[in-house]
């Protein structure tokens, strides 16, 4: 009996221990700190998990929640810590698709903490910026029934929010601009990613990385100076809805049915107070996954001559009758081999129908074309809406025997698990024929064009394509938010150009609004690996001298350096490809004068400077703008002058 008793005692005495061991291990003070001690993520496991980010003395976000929740659990409530491991990474990058830079640093502080029932959450604290996701290790299938990403502010911010009316998005509305205390809950939704402007000038620019197998986060008010993650259910059943969409008939309750041991995607804010950090940022490329192609040598972005824009009838004073035919494509093949561009794309129209991605429409000679174009060393790119592509699956083997390049893949407009997958296995199989993909029609980059380099560049942006209601104003905002997450197919390049009082355009005469020179900083500033020239060749023929410094920017880069960055307002980038120089600057709908140093470049040398700038009567006549040539060097200061809705635009030898 004593035996009994003592052997009671004693594994009494053990399980207390670890009740108050483990009780104590979930108790004490977690905290994150980034490798140069500013940001500090501060996280606290009650009944909850929650967590605060603070910059210095300064509190930028309390009482954040997340928690995953699974059938037959909630991941997050009522946690159990196990144990938790800190570690650093410091290392260099080398993007396969160098859109910013042909190195990345990615150092940072982990604290990985792992829970009992089989999950952990891992965070990371950047100097620019913190993140955070879930890890789990359960058997067989996960389906998750939501996901809460919330948080809240402790003061009123400025939100900068693309807001939707549904998950069915075409991701191309203009950003609203909203004091978070006046978003209410009722409100519509916003996509990712969202920028924040805090009330001592922090920027905050939230959205997600590493986005495979699972559906986008969009976020809503919380009513209550707060926002909070929604997600598309995963769809069941679909009706028939046209030639290029499909209506869902039925949604499970569920957003997710995955593999139960994975790593979910990344939650992230780059935080920062230098505007500049923000159009410089390559978080999303740091937290994805590497490549998964292995060798993709035979991927090679570039730029497009683009025919949908202009109204492929658009070349006039030529000896052809212009059209969605033959001859009118060889006039853009020529075009291209010309000035260089190594791709033309074939838009909607080419096919025969928009269900038949086999048969060229009867004016288009699709073989002769093709071989017409390879005697001018010029790749083609076929259009094709997604549900004729998951129709005809087969059709990525049959295009790599005629000879085509790649894929723009066009009106997908939503991103539950189901479409997130089809993205991925349309990078897959065309991978397999080596071609890659324009995804249009599509949702913002979340880091799988980093594990299939193959993607090139997603639209997701309010782009030329708009016409009139692509302004300035709006297109201002993209380089700290929409292309600060990844590569952005905004089709720029218009030649004709309108203040936007005057403007009045319609294809075959489009036009941009705002400058000449606005138009051709969007080369430099906007990142996409398909640039696309998105003007009638007859007019890029007339603007020489504008159309040879077009086609001599490059689409990848092995240093991007912003020299002057004001959210909302302007914008001045240099970038660097080799030993070349190319810079480019934009402005809203106010002129501004900005005064740029050129102390990054060697010391003790002299370079020329060929430069385009807005002309004396711009700010009325938008066509006007004036090209200068002068010497500089690394202790140069240069004042330069943007008209209202105009630029700047140059390159240096």
């Amino acid at each position: 009996m004593k035996i009994t008793i003592t052997k009671l005692r004693w594994s009494l005495a053990i399980a207390l221990c670890f009740i108050f061991c483990a009780g104590s291990l979930s108790a004490e003070p977690l905290e994150l700190k980034s490798p140069n001690g500013e940001l500090k993520i501060s996280i606290e496991l009650k009944d909850k998990i929650s967590y605060n980010i603070s910059y210095g003395q300064d509190e930028l976000l309390k009482n954040c929640s997340l928690q995953l929740d699974l059938q037959n659990e909630s991941l997050g409530m009522n946690p159990k810590l196990q144990s938790k491991k800190v570690f650093t990474i410091n290392e260099t990058l080398k993007p396969t698709i160098p859109f910013k830079n042909a190195t990345v640093k990615n150092n940072c502080n982990v604290l990985l903490l792992n829970f009992e029932n089989n999950f952990s959450i891992e965070f990371r604290a950047y100097n620019d910026g913190v993140a955070y996701r879930f890890i789990t290790r359960k058997k067989g299938e996960a389906i998750v029934l939501n996901e809460d990403f919330g948080i809240q502010f402790p003061t009123t911010y400025l939100s900068h929010l693309s807001f939707t009316g549904s998950f069915r998005s075409p991701y191309e509305h203009p950003y609203s601009h909203v004091k978070t205390t006046d978003y209410k809950e009722n409100d519509r939704m916003t996509v990712l990613p969202v920028l924040l402007e805090t009330d001592k000038q922090y920027k905050i620019l939230i959205s997600e990385a590493d986005l495979l197998d699972y559906p986008c986060m969009f976020l809503k008010s919380t009513g209550n100076n707060g926002m909070k993650s929604a997600f598309p259910k995963y769809p069941l059943e679909f009706g028939d809805d046209g030639d290029r969409s499909l209506k869902i008939t039925k949604e499970a309750d569920y957003i997710a049915k995955t593999s139960g041991t994975r790593s979910f995607p990344w939650r992230f804010f780059v935080i920062t107070k230098e505007d500049k950090q923000l159009v410089e940022n390559d978080m999303v490329f740091k937290l994805s996954r590497p490549n998964v192609l292995g060798d993709i040598s035979w991927v090679k972005p570039g730029q497009v001559s683009w025919d949908w824009w202009n109204a492929t009838f658009s070349p006039y004073g030529v000896d052809f009758k212009s059209g969605i035919n033959t001859a009118t494509y060889k006039y853009y093949v020529d075009f291209a081999s010309k000035f260089g561009i190594p791709y033309i794309i074939l838009d909607e129209g080419w096919s025969k129908t928009t269900r038949d991605p086999f048969n060229a429409n009867p004016d288009l000679n699709l073989p002769e074309l093709i071989q017409y174009a390879k005697e001018k060393n010029v790749k083609l790119i076929l259009w094709l809406s997604w549900l004729t592509v998951e129709n005809n699956f087969d059709l990525f083997k049959k295009y790599s025997e005629w000879g085509i390049s790649g894929v723009k893949i066009d009106f997908m407009n939503r991103s539950d698990q189901w479409m997130v997958n089809y993205y991925e296995r349309v990078a897959k199989e065309a991978a397999k024929y080596k071609m890659f993909v324009d995804f249009h029609g599509a949702f913002k980059p979340a880091g799988m064009e980093r594990a299939y380099p193959n993607i090139l560049s997603q639209e997701g942006v309010l782009g030329l394509e708009q016409g009139g209601n692509c302004k300035p104003d709006n297109s201002i905002f993209l380089p700290f938010i929409r292309n600060a997450v990844g590569p952005m197919d905004f089709t720029p390049g218009a030649m004709i150009n309108m203040q936007p009082e005057v403007y009045q355009a319609a294809r075959p005469n489009n036009a941009g609004v705002g400058t000449r020179v606005n138009q051709l900083s969007m080369f430099v500033i906007f990142e996409s690996g398909l640039q696309m020239l998105a003007d009638n060749p007859t007019l890029y023929y007339r603007e020489r001298e504008c159309t040879d410094f077009i086609t001599s920017v490059p689409v990848t880069w092995d240093e991007t350096k912003v020299l002057y960055a004001k959210v909302g307002e302007a914008v001045v980038v240099a970038k660097r490809k080799g030993d070349k120089w190319f810079f480019g600057g934009m402005t809203n709908s106010q002129n501004r004068t900005i005064e740029l140093s050129f102390d990054f470049l060697p010391q003790g040398k002299e370079f020329t400077l060929t430069s385009f700038e807005d002309g004396i009567n711009a700010d009325r006549q938008a066509l006007d703008y004036k090209k200068k040539t002068i010497s500089i060097n690394s202790n140069t200061k240069l004042t330069i002058k943007m008209e209202r809705n105009g630029g700047w635009a140059g390159s240096l030898k």
